[in-house]
């Protein structure tokens, strides 16, 4: 996707060079700063493609918002709605559009979620800042099943799709159940894993090493794991940490490089 990030706040550009460290794109960065204040001078040094502005903020959008594939506003909900309000025309042609508070604490899609791909980018954005993205989306909100996934290193999209389906097969679900993919922090620029999570349409979720290490449900326990990476698993910790209400309906399942388990979400008991 080609992507811009808006930031209005000191905060804001700080969070934005966490994005665009990881993201699997090259954003353009657009930093306020007006020339009464000179608030932000300097902060966007170590972003390539940082771009000062001090025009009124919906003047701007209004000129980029048909020129990217997907927008971030790293600011407040409410000034987002009101700046693109006057450029909106129809979920099919307007970009997505992702809101992150100043410390990226919550990530929303707020508009061209499933068709534009905000859900997707909200995502990615989720996993990059260990945060919350906040779905609305109506397709979205029926799936509940979670893919935790362990791999080695160098794995392929094509192995990774093939594991889903076979485990998901062995339950009698489909990929259209699946509402995330996830993985240990580690893996989480794994060339194979991230292909297969475009591929499938379905966002990769990442969880740390401190999660999985504070993780109070019971999952299967590897020593080899524990030796190699400092935690007792990888595809199941990873399955039920990434959603809510979690629990395991398929235990690790192992394939040639690949571990694989289920969950899903706001289990019933």
């Amino acid at each position: 996707m080609n992507i811009a990030i808006i930031t209005i706040t000191e905060k804001g550009v700080e969070t934005s060079k966490r994005i665009v460290s990881y993201i699997d794109t090259t954003p353009s960065v657009y930093i306020f700063n007006s020339d009464d204040k000179n608030e932000i001078v300097n902060a966007g040094d170590n972003l390539n493609n940082a771009v000062y502005f001090n025009e009124p903020l919906h003047q701007l959008v209004g000129k980029l918002f048909n020129d990217y594939d997907g927008i971030i506003f790293v600011m407040a909900t409410g000034i987002v709605v009101r700046v693109i309000a006057p450029c909106i025309k129809n979920k099919y042609i307007d970009p997505a559009i992702v809101v992150v508070d100043d410390v990226g604490r919550y990530i929303i899609s707020l508009l061209s979620g499933h068709e534009g791909g905000a859900n997707m980018l909200a995502y990615k954005v989720a996993c990059i800042l260990h945060s919350s993205a906040v779905i609305t989306t109506g397709t979205e909100a029926h799936k509940d099943i979670i893919v935790g996934i362990g791999c080695k290193k160098g794995i392929t999209s094509h192995e990774v799709k093939k594991a889903i389906e076979d485990a998901l097969n062995k339950i009698s679900l489909r990929i259209e159940n699946v509402r995330l993919i996830s993985t240990v922090e580690i893996k989480a620029k794994e060339p194979g894993l991230l292909q297969a999570s475009d591929e499938l349409r379905i966002p990769l979720n990442v969880v740390s090493l401190p999660e999985i290490g504070t993780c109070i449900k019971e999952y299967s326990k590897s020593a080899f794991v524990k030796e190699k990476i400092g935690v007792w698993g990888v595809c199941e910790p990873s399955a039920l940490l990434a959603g809510r209400k979690t629990q395991l309906i398929l235990k690790k399942q192992k394939y040639p490089g690949i571990t694989i388990a289920i969950a899903r979400e706001n289990f019933m008991w």
